[in-house]
Protein backbone atom coordinates (compact mmCIF):
# COMPACT_ATOMS: atom_id res chain seq x y z
CA UNK A 1 0.00 0.00 0.00
CA UNK A 2 0.81 3.64 -0.08
CA UNK A 3 -0.24 7.00 0.91
CA UNK A 4 0.26 10.52 0.07
CA UNK A 5 1.09 9.02 -3.48
CA UNK A 6 0.32 12.51 -4.96
CA UNK A 7 3.22 14.21 -3.60
CA UNK A 8 5.60 12.00 -5.76
CA UNK A 9 5.56 11.54 -9.86
CA UNK A 10 3.79 7.58 -10.76
CA UNK A 11 6.92 6.83 -11.94
CA UNK A 12 9.17 7.28 -8.78
CA UNK A 13 6.68 5.88 -6.58
CA UNK A 14 6.53 2.58 -8.82
CA UNK A 15 10.43 2.70 -8.50
CA UNK A 16 10.25 3.05 -4.92
CA UNK A 17 7.75 0.22 -4.38
CA UNK A 18 9.76 -1.76 -6.72
CA UNK A 19 13.03 -1.35 -4.38
CA UNK A 20 11.52 -2.53 -1.43
CA UNK A 21 9.33 -5.15 -3.24
CA UNK A 22 12.95 -6.47 -4.39
CA UNK A 23 14.52 -6.62 -0.85
CA UNK A 24 11.28 -8.32 1.43
CA UNK A 25 11.55 -10.83 -1.43
CA UNK A 26 15.81 -11.53 -1.85
CA UNK A 27 15.47 -10.43 2.16
CA UNK A 28 13.02 -13.05 3.00
CA UNK A 29 11.20 -10.70 5.50
CA UNK A 30 7.69 -11.57 6.89
CA UNK A 31 6.97 -7.75 6.36
CA UNK A 32 8.83 -4.50 5.17
CA UNK A 33 8.13 -1.28 5.50
CA UNK A 34 9.23 1.95 4.36
CA UNK A 35 8.82 5.55 4.59
CA UNK A 36 10.34 8.78 2.51
CA UNK A 37 10.21 12.11 4.02
CA UNK A 38 10.99 15.38 1.43
CA UNK A 39 11.09 19.18 2.27
CA UNK A 40 10.36 17.63 6.10
CA UNK A 41 7.12 16.01 5.35
CA UNK A 42 6.28 12.23 4.58
CA UNK A 43 5.48 12.01 1.08
CA UNK A 44 5.63 8.28 0.62
CA UNK A 45 4.50 5.20 2.86
CA UNK A 46 4.79 1.47 1.11
CA UNK A 47 5.07 -1.84 2.71
CA UNK A 48 5.17 -5.47 1.37
CA UNK A 49 3.24 -8.54 2.76
CA UNK A 50 1.03 -8.43 6.27
CA UNK A 51 1.24 -8.39 10.00
CA UNK A 52 -0.89 -10.43 11.58
CA UNK A 53 -2.86 -10.90 8.06
CA UNK A 54 -3.17 -7.25 7.70
CA UNK A 55 -0.82 -5.25 5.32
CA UNK A 56 1.30 -2.63 7.62
CA UNK A 57 0.90 1.32 7.18
CA UNK A 58 2.73 3.72 8.42
CA UNK A 59 1.26 3.03 11.83
CA UNK A 60 2.30 -0.04 12.55
CA UNK A 61 5.10 -0.68 15.36
CA UNK A 62 8.47 -2.32 14.99
CA UNK A 63 11.60 -2.80 17.19
CA UNK A 64 14.22 -0.08 16.15
CA UNK A 65 16.58 -1.22 17.99
CA UNK A 66 20.04 0.82 18.16
CA UNK A 67 18.39 3.51 16.91
CA UNK A 68 17.24 4.19 20.38
CA UNK A 69 20.43 5.50 20.74
CA UNK A 70 20.28 8.58 18.78
CA UNK A 71 17.06 9.37 20.86
CA UNK A 72 19.40 8.91 23.87
CA UNK A 73 22.06 11.30 22.20
CA UNK A 74 19.21 14.09 21.90
CA UNK A 75 18.69 13.75 25.38
CA UNK A 76 22.52 14.16 26.73
CA UNK A 77 22.60 16.98 23.95
CA UNK A 78 19.34 18.85 26.02
CA UNK A 79 21.46 18.77 29.17
CA UNK A 80 24.62 20.39 27.60
CA UNK A 81 22.80 23.45 25.66
CA UNK A 82 21.32 24.16 29.08
CA UNK A 83 24.52 24.26 30.40
CA UNK A 84 23.84 21.01 33.02
CA UNK A 85 26.95 19.62 31.39
CA UNK A 86 30.21 20.25 29.11
CA UNK A 87 30.75 17.57 26.28
CA UNK A 88 34.48 17.60 27.91
CA UNK A 89 33.31 16.33 31.36
CA UNK A 90 34.60 13.05 32.21
CA UNK A 91 31.55 10.67 33.11
CA UNK A 92 32.65 10.77 36.78
CA UNK A 93 31.69 14.58 37.20
CA UNK A 94 28.51 13.73 36.88
CA UNK A 95 27.91 9.87 37.35
CA UNK A 96 30.53 8.78 40.16
CA UNK A 97 31.50 5.22 40.74
CA UNK A 98 30.73 3.28 37.48
CA UNK A 99 34.44 2.10 36.82
CA UNK A 100 34.18 4.23 33.12
CA UNK A 101 34.32 7.11 34.29
CA UNK A 102 37.51 8.34 33.02
CA UNK A 103 35.91 8.52 29.68
CA UNK A 104 34.29 11.89 28.62
CA UNK A 105 30.84 12.53 27.59
CA UNK A 106 31.22 13.61 24.08
CA UNK A 107 33.44 9.75 23.93
CA UNK A 108 31.05 7.97 25.12
CA UNK A 109 28.40 9.59 22.58
CA UNK A 110 31.13 9.21 19.67
CA UNK A 111 31.74 5.05 20.70
CA UNK A 112 35.63 6.31 21.57
CA UNK A 113 35.37 5.79 25.66
CA UNK A 114 37.24 2.24 24.94
CA UNK A 115 34.53 0.15 26.23
CA UNK A 116 33.23 -2.93 25.13
CA UNK A 117 30.81 -3.96 22.85
CA UNK A 118 28.32 -5.67 24.53
CA UNK A 119 27.36 -6.74 28.11
CA UNK A 120 29.03 -9.88 30.10
CA UNK A 121 27.32 -12.63 29.01
CA UNK A 122 24.56 -13.87 29.08
CA UNK A 123 23.72 -12.23 25.59
CA UNK A 124 21.74 -9.34 26.78
CA UNK A 125 19.46 -8.79 23.56
CA UNK A 126 17.97 -12.44 24.25
CA UNK A 127 17.81 -12.17 28.65
CA UNK A 128 15.88 -10.25 30.53
CA UNK A 129 16.77 -7.18 31.70
CA UNK A 130 16.33 -8.25 35.06
CA UNK A 131 19.94 -10.02 35.02
CA UNK A 132 21.76 -6.44 34.91
CA UNK A 133 19.71 -5.01 37.17
CA UNK A 134 22.56 -2.48 38.11
CA UNK A 135 25.24 -0.77 35.80
CA UNK A 136 28.53 -2.87 37.31
CA UNK A 137 25.95 -5.69 35.87
CA UNK A 138 26.20 -4.33 32.32
CA UNK A 139 30.07 -3.10 32.97
CA UNK A 140 31.12 -5.67 33.94
CA UNK A 141 34.86 -6.18 35.83
CA UNK A 142 36.61 -5.74 32.99
CA UNK A 143 34.57 -2.95 31.07
CA UNK A 144 36.91 -1.68 28.87
CA UNK A 145 39.05 -3.23 25.70
CA UNK A 146 40.63 -0.11 24.39
CA UNK A 147 42.25 3.38 26.10
CA UNK A 148 39.76 5.76 26.14
CA UNK A 149 39.80 7.70 23.45
CA UNK A 150 42.67 6.15 21.14
CA UNK A 151 39.53 4.48 18.93
CA UNK A 152 36.25 3.82 17.72
CA UNK A 153 34.61 0.70 18.88
CA UNK A 154 31.14 0.99 19.13
CA UNK A 155 29.47 0.34 22.53
CA UNK A 156 26.24 -0.91 23.44
CA UNK A 157 26.86 -0.19 27.25
CA UNK A 158 28.64 3.00 27.22
CA UNK A 159 24.73 3.88 25.47
CA UNK A 160 23.41 2.88 28.67
CA UNK A 161 25.86 5.16 30.56
CA UNK A 162 24.39 8.05 29.22
CA UNK A 163 21.09 6.48 29.83
CA UNK A 164 21.98 6.24 33.34
CA UNK A 165 23.53 10.08 33.32
CA UNK A 166 19.94 11.62 32.03
CA UNK A 167 18.31 9.65 34.97
CA UNK A 168 20.88 10.77 37.72
CA UNK A 169 20.40 14.23 35.89
CA UNK A 170 17.04 14.43 35.57
CA UNK A 171 15.96 12.61 38.30
CA UNK A 172 13.70 10.54 36.45
CA UNK A 173 13.36 7.42 34.62
CA UNK A 174 14.99 7.24 31.24
CA UNK A 175 11.95 6.77 29.04
CA UNK A 176 10.03 9.59 31.18
CA UNK A 177 12.38 12.11 30.29
CA UNK A 178 12.45 10.65 26.66
CA UNK A 179 9.02 10.89 26.14
CA UNK A 180 8.51 14.13 27.91
CA UNK A 181 11.30 15.94 26.38
CA UNK A 182 10.99 14.10 22.88
CA UNK A 183 8.40 12.25 21.99
CA UNK A 184 5.77 14.40 23.23
CA UNK A 185 6.95 17.75 21.57
CA UNK A 186 7.83 16.43 18.32
CA UNK A 187 4.29 14.24 18.09
CA UNK A 188 6.39 10.49 18.36
CA UNK A 189 2.94 9.35 19.99
CA UNK A 190 3.75 5.32 18.37
CA UNK A 191 7.17 5.57 19.70
CA UNK A 192 7.46 3.19 23.08
CA UNK A 193 9.80 1.53 25.32
CA UNK A 194 7.28 -1.72 24.94
CA UNK A 195 5.39 -2.89 22.19
CA UNK A 196 1.60 -1.30 21.54
CA UNK A 197 -0.77 -2.35 19.73
CA UNK A 198 -0.50 -2.50 16.29
CA UNK A 199 3.26 -4.59 16.21
CA UNK A 200 4.82 -6.50 14.21
CA UNK A 201 5.91 -9.55 16.05
CA UNK A 202 9.73 -10.90 15.37
CA UNK A 203 10.76 -13.32 13.41
CA UNK A 204 13.94 -15.60 12.88
CA UNK A 205 13.64 -17.03 9.06
CA UNK A 206 15.62 -20.61 8.51
CA UNK A 207 18.91 -19.88 6.10
CA UNK A 208 17.81 -23.31 4.19
CA UNK A 209 13.95 -23.29 4.31
CA UNK A 210 11.30 -20.95 4.14
CA UNK A 211 10.09 -21.32 7.62
CA UNK A 212 10.18 -19.04 10.42
CA UNK A 213 10.73 -19.42 14.20
CA UNK A 214 9.22 -16.49 16.41
CA UNK A 215 12.30 -14.14 18.45
CA UNK A 216 11.75 -13.42 22.10
CA UNK A 217 10.79 -10.08 22.75
CA UNK A 218 12.55 -8.73 25.77
CA UNK A 219 12.39 -5.91 28.51
CA UNK A 220 16.08 -4.60 28.10
CA UNK A 221 16.20 -3.33 31.66
CA UNK A 222 19.07 -1.27 32.04
CA UNK A 223 20.24 -1.55 28.53
CA UNK A 224 17.32 0.38 27.64
CA UNK A 225 18.74 3.59 26.07
CA UNK A 226 20.81 1.46 23.47
CA UNK A 227 17.85 -0.25 22.21
CA UNK A 228 14.90 -0.60 23.93
CA UNK A 229 12.36 0.91 21.78
CA UNK A 230 9.41 0.78 19.32
CA UNK A 231 8.33 3.04 16.94
CA UNK A 232 6.73 3.71 13.29
CA UNK A 233 7.95 4.64 9.76
CA UNK A 234 5.24 7.68 10.23
CA UNK A 235 7.04 8.61 13.81
CA UNK A 236 10.49 7.99 12.23
CA UNK A 237 9.66 10.08 9.37
CA UNK A 238 8.70 12.70 11.35
CA UNK A 239 11.78 12.45 13.53
CA UNK A 240 14.06 12.50 10.49
CA UNK A 241 12.48 15.58 9.68
CA UNK A 242 14.06 16.82 13.35
CA UNK A 243 17.05 15.34 12.51
CA UNK A 244 17.67 17.43 9.38
CA UNK A 245 16.99 20.79 10.72
CA UNK A 246 16.34 20.84 14.56
CA UNK A 247 12.90 22.24 16.25
CA UNK A 248 14.44 24.66 18.95
CA UNK A 249 11.26 22.66 21.48
CA UNK A 250 13.85 19.92 21.79
CA UNK A 251 16.90 20.38 20.32
CA UNK A 252 18.46 23.10 17.80
CA UNK A 253 19.19 23.14 14.31
CA UNK A 254 23.07 24.09 15.22
CA UNK A 255 23.15 21.13 17.47
CA UNK A 256 21.63 18.42 15.45
CA UNK A 257 24.04 19.21 12.68
CA UNK A 258 27.16 18.67 15.60
CA UNK A 259 25.12 15.38 16.15
CA UNK A 260 26.04 14.94 12.09
CA UNK A 261 29.26 15.77 12.19
CA UNK A 262 32.27 12.87 12.26
CA UNK A 263 33.74 13.19 15.83
CA UNK A 264 35.26 9.91 16.27
CA UNK A 265 38.25 8.48 14.32
CA UNK A 266 37.74 6.07 11.55
CA UNK A 267 39.23 2.71 11.66
CA UNK A 268 41.16 1.49 8.69
CA UNK A 269 38.08 -0.27 7.46
CA UNK A 270 36.04 2.45 7.59
CA UNK A 271 37.89 5.00 6.15
CA UNK A 272 37.75 2.25 2.43
CA UNK A 273 34.21 2.37 3.03
CA UNK A 274 33.13 6.16 3.80
CA UNK A 275 31.61 5.90 7.02
CA UNK A 276 32.18 8.10 10.33
CA UNK A 277 30.40 7.97 13.85
CA UNK A 278 29.04 11.41 15.06
CA UNK A 279 27.22 12.19 18.26
CA UNK A 280 24.64 9.66 18.18
CA UNK A 281 24.65 9.48 14.39
CA UNK A 282 26.14 7.12 11.99
CA UNK A 283 27.94 9.69 8.45
CA UNK A 284 28.51 7.58 5.46
CA UNK A 285 29.15 8.62 1.87
CA UNK A 286 27.52 6.86 -0.91
CA UNK A 287 26.26 8.01 -4.29
CA UNK A 288 28.40 10.72 -3.96
CA UNK A 289 26.09 12.39 -1.37
CA UNK A 290 26.46 12.31 2.30
CA UNK A 291 24.15 10.17 4.48
CA UNK A 292 23.52 10.52 8.12
CA UNK A 293 21.50 8.43 10.79
CA UNK A 294 21.68 5.31 12.63
CA UNK A 295 20.86 1.48 11.96
CA UNK A 296 19.26 -0.46 14.39
CA UNK A 297 18.77 -4.35 14.71
CA UNK A 298 17.20 -6.95 17.53
CA UNK A 299 16.59 -10.57 17.21
CA UNK A 300 13.45 -10.72 15.38
CA UNK A 301 14.06 -6.75 13.72
CA UNK A 302 15.71 -4.53 11.47
CA UNK A 303 15.65 -1.08 11.28
CA UNK A 304 17.71 1.49 9.02
CA UNK A 305 17.13 5.54 9.22
CA UNK A 306 18.95 7.70 6.33
CA UNK A 307 19.22 11.42 5.67
CA UNK A 308 20.66 13.46 2.83
CA UNK A 309 20.43 16.98 4.04
CA UNK A 310 21.70 18.21 0.90
CA UNK A 311 18.94 16.79 -0.75
CA UNK A 312 16.38 17.56 2.02
CA UNK A 313 15.24 14.01 1.97
CA UNK A 314 14.89 11.05 4.50
CA UNK A 315 13.75 7.24 4.20
CA UNK A 316 12.95 4.93 6.95
CA UNK A 317 13.15 0.98 6.61
CA UNK A 318 12.34 -1.27 9.05
CA UNK A 319 11.88 -5.21 8.63
CA UNK A 320 10.53 -8.02 10.84
CA UNK A 321 13.10 -10.48 10.91
CA UNK A 322 16.31 -11.08 12.39
CA UNK A 323 18.48 -10.83 9.41
CA UNK A 324 18.16 -10.98 5.55
CA UNK A 325 17.27 -7.36 3.62
CA UNK A 326 19.91 -4.50 4.15
CA UNK A 327 17.74 -2.16 5.37
CA UNK A 328 20.43 0.66 5.15
CA UNK A 329 21.23 0.05 1.59
CA UNK A 330 17.51 0.00 0.98
CA UNK A 331 17.13 3.33 2.47
CA UNK A 332 20.27 4.73 0.77
CA UNK A 333 18.57 3.41 -2.78
CA UNK A 334 14.70 5.22 -1.35
CA UNK A 335 16.67 8.91 -1.26
CA UNK A 336 18.82 8.41 -4.34
CA UNK A 337 15.61 7.64 -6.61
CA UNK A 338 13.60 10.50 -5.58
CA UNK A 339 16.69 12.46 -5.86
CA UNK A 340 17.59 11.40 -9.34
CA UNK A 341 14.36 11.61 -10.74
CA UNK A 342 13.05 14.59 -9.20
CA UNK A 343 15.93 16.14 -7.75
CA UNK A 344 15.38 19.28 -5.40
CA UNK A 345 14.51 22.43 -6.89
CA UNK A 346 16.56 25.46 -5.83
CA UNK A 347 14.94 27.97 -3.35
CA UNK A 348 14.49 31.33 -5.40
CA UNK A 349 16.61 33.91 -5.13
CA UNK A 350 15.59 36.90 -3.17
CA UNK A 351 17.36 40.45 -2.69
CA UNK A 352 18.23 40.89 1.32
CA UNK A 353 15.05 42.87 2.83
CA UNK A 354 17.83 45.10 4.14
CA UNK A 355 20.87 46.76 3.01
CA UNK A 356 23.97 47.34 6.06
CA UNK A 357 26.31 49.14 3.99
CA UNK A 358 29.06 49.45 6.60
CA UNK A 359 29.00 45.11 5.49
CA UNK A 360 28.32 45.74 2.01
CA UNK A 361 31.54 47.53 1.86
CA UNK A 362 33.14 43.87 2.75
CA UNK A 363 31.98 42.41 -0.48
CA UNK A 364 33.94 41.14 -3.46
CA UNK A 365 37.49 40.04 -3.51
CA UNK A 366 40.18 40.04 -0.65
CA UNK A 367 43.45 38.47 -1.16
CA UNK A 368 45.41 35.58 1.06
CA UNK A 369 48.92 36.79 -0.43
CA UNK A 370 48.81 36.53 -4.06
CA UNK A 371 45.72 33.99 -3.95
CA UNK A 372 41.85 35.39 -4.18
CA UNK A 373 38.71 34.77 -2.44
CA UNK A 374 35.55 36.68 -2.56
CA UNK A 375 32.91 37.64 0.40
CA UNK A 376 29.74 37.12 0.12
CA UNK A 377 27.22 37.67 1.70
CA UNK A 378 23.96 35.88 2.86
CA UNK A 379 20.23 36.49 3.11
CA UNK A 380 20.42 35.17 6.64
CA UNK A 381 22.89 37.58 7.65
CA UNK A 382 25.30 34.80 7.24
CA UNK A 383 28.81 35.41 5.01
CA UNK A 384 31.03 32.87 3.26
CA UNK A 385 34.73 33.29 2.01
CA UNK A 386 35.92 31.35 -0.39
CA UNK A 387 38.67 30.90 -3.17
CA UNK A 388 38.05 31.81 -6.85
CA UNK A 389 39.59 28.90 -7.75
CA UNK A 390 38.49 25.19 -7.54
CA UNK A 391 41.05 24.46 -4.70
CA UNK A 392 41.17 26.36 -1.68
CA UNK A 393 40.01 27.14 1.88
CA UNK A 394 35.92 27.86 2.10
CA UNK A 395 34.00 27.95 4.54
CA UNK A 396 30.75 29.91 6.22
CA UNK A 397 30.55 32.10 8.87
CA UNK A 398 27.59 33.43 11.27
CA UNK A 399 27.91 36.58 12.56
CA UNK A 400 27.94 37.13 16.35
CA UNK A 401 26.40 40.53 16.93
CA UNK A 402 29.89 42.06 17.46
CA UNK A 403 30.97 42.74 14.33
CA UNK A 404 32.59 39.59 14.08
CA UNK A 405 32.03 36.20 12.29
CA UNK A 406 32.57 32.83 13.60
CA UNK A 407 33.33 29.86 11.21
CA UNK A 408 30.31 27.45 10.31
CA UNK A 409 32.42 24.23 8.16
CA UNK A 410 35.82 23.46 6.49
CA UNK A 411 38.88 25.04 7.75
CA UNK A 412 38.16 27.82 9.24
CA UNK A 413 35.02 26.07 11.51
CA UNK A 414 35.01 27.77 15.23
CA UNK A 415 38.06 30.61 14.15
CA UNK A 416 36.96 33.90 14.48
CA UNK A 417 36.71 36.53 11.57
CA UNK A 418 36.97 40.25 11.92
CA UNK A 419 37.19 43.06 9.98
CA UNK A 420 40.08 45.45 11.14
CA UNK A 421 39.46 49.43 11.14
CA UNK A 422 41.57 52.04 11.03
CA UNK A 423 41.43 54.97 13.41
CA UNK A 424 39.43 56.57 10.06
CA UNK A 425 37.11 54.00 10.33
CA UNK A 426 38.05 52.80 6.82
CA UNK A 427 38.92 48.71 7.05
CA UNK A 428 42.15 47.86 6.54
CA UNK A 429 42.05 44.16 6.55
CA UNK A 430 40.58 41.11 7.53
CA UNK A 431 41.99 38.91 10.22
CA UNK A 432 40.91 35.20 10.29
CA UNK A 433 42.54 33.15 12.83
CA UNK A 434 45.97 35.84 12.82
CA UNK A 435 45.69 34.91 8.59
CA UNK A 436 45.38 38.51 6.75
CA UNK A 437 43.44 39.28 4.01
CA UNK A 438 44.06 42.79 1.85
CA UNK A 439 42.35 44.12 -0.41
CA UNK A 440 45.71 44.05 -3.00
CA UNK A 441 47.75 41.32 -3.23
CA UNK A 442 50.35 41.97 0.10
CA UNK A 443 48.60 45.74 0.11
CA UNK A 444 51.33 48.14 0.79
CA UNK A 445 48.75 50.08 3.78
CA UNK A 446 47.77 46.95 5.78
CA UNK A 447 50.20 45.44 8.35
CA UNK A 448 51.52 41.92 6.43
CA UNK A 449 53.31 40.06 8.69
CA UNK A 450 56.58 39.98 7.48
CA UNK A 451 56.19 43.58 5.71
CA UNK A 452 56.18 44.16 2.07
CA UNK A 453 58.84 45.04 0.54
CA UNK A 454 59.83 48.43 -0.58
CA UNK A 455 60.87 48.27 -3.97
CA UNK A 456 57.31 46.77 -4.56
CA UNK A 457 56.38 44.53 -7.95
CA UNK A 458 58.97 43.88 -10.28
CA UNK A 459 60.14 41.63 -13.20
CA UNK A 460 63.39 39.81 -14.21
CA UNK A 461 65.02 41.23 -16.79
Amino acid sequence: MTSLQEELLPGTRRALLRRIAIAQAEGRSPSLVAAVVRGGQAVWHGARTSVDGHGPDENVQYRIGSITKTFTAVLVLRLRDEGVLDLGDPLEKHLPGTGAGEATIAELLAHTGGLAAESPAPWWERTSGSLRPELADVLGEQPHRHPVGRRHHYSNPGYTLLGALVEELRGAPWEEVLRREVLEPLGLRRTSGRPQAPHAGGWAVHPWADVMLPEPIEDLGRMAPAGQLWSTTGDLARFAAFLAKGDDRVLSAESVLEMRTPAAPPEVDDVAAGTAYGLGMQVQHRDGRMLVGHSGSLPGFLAGLVISVEDDLAAVVLANCTSGPLVMTVAADLVRIVAEAEPRLPEPWRPLPEVDHSLLQLAGPWYWGTQVFALRLAADGDVSLAPLSVNGRRSRFRANGDGSWTGLDGYYAGELLRAVRRPDGVVSHLDLGSFVFTRQPYDEGAPVPGGVDPEGWRGIG
